[in-house]
């Protein structure tokens, strides 16, 4: 049964903006999006979001609902009660462009800074073996969409902005954590880690896991071990013997 709701979206770009109240028409079964694009065609034709697939599966149109990081398309209305005002406010950790879409290049320049897979010296392509148990255990990290949302709760970057330049963030941190854990990768990712893309800063909240539509557990999975490893190469003797060792001969 159709009902009015109340919306409050964020209108403005990076200099100014403010939230405007809307009463728009909702029907059974429809999501955020769907909201957003009725506001479109009936009310706002200017107002500007970003979406591609509407299913949840290109992470396109990330933003706050309610102060959660949240994906308009995956986001039912049924979640809400019919007199409570819905709020949808752009990502706060990103600058604003206009209205709900942010500049998100900050993710893409933390990208290009973990080295892509180092295959070992001497196996050709088509020549890589591997157990299926540890195909299995870096699979999980591949259902990221990249929506950015674990980028966008972090509160590493979401608080301050002065880490953004030592902090890859948990999307990039499961990325260099993917690799570390491939059998046939051979770049030192522990190191890289620590010192190059700020592991150092996440104390595992797990603010990252509780937002991802993906339902990746990025924390417990990717970033704890990643911290594991760097407490072996940092603290453990016995591995800090073998490193002199090995540096030795």
């Amino acid at each position: 049964m159709a009902y009015e709701a109340k919306f409050r979206v964020w209108r403005g770009d990076d200099s100014d903006g403010e939230l405007r109240d809307y009463l728009v028409e909702v029907n059974e079964g429809e999501v955020v999006l769907d909201i957003i694009h009725r506001l479109q065609a009936t009310q706002t034709p200017d107002l500007a979001v970003r979406w591609n697939c509407k299913a949840g599966k290109c992470g396109s149109c990330s933003a706050e609902i309610n102060g959660r990081p949240r994906l308009l398309c995956m986001t039912r209305m049924s979640t809400f009660t019919e007199d409570e005002t819905v709020t949808v406010t752009p990502m706060r950790t990103f600058p604003v462009v206009r209205d709900l879409v942010t500049d998100v290049s900050f993710n893409y320049t933390k990208a290009r800074e973990v080295p892509s897979f180092a295959p070992p010296p001497g196996v050709a392509p088509g020549e890589y073996r591997m157990l299926q148990v540890d195909v299995e255990r870096s699979q999980e990290f591949r259902k990221c969409i990249e929506c950015f949302l674990c980028q966008n709760t972090c509160h590493v970057v979401r608080d301050h902005e002065e880490n953004k330049e030592n902090f890859a963030g948990p999307r990039y941190l499961m990325r260099v954590a993917e690799l570390e854990m491939h059998p046939l990768d051979s770049a030192d990712r522990v190191a890289a880690a620590q010192d190059e893309h700020g592991l150092g800063f996440c104390n595992i909240t797990k603010c990252c896991s509780e937002v991802c539509p993906e339902h990746i557990a990025i924390t417990d999975n990717a970033l704890i071990p990643m911290k594991e490893r760097v407490a072996d190469r940092k603290y453990d003797p016995i591995v800090w013997l073998g490193d002199k060792l090995f540096r030795r001969g």
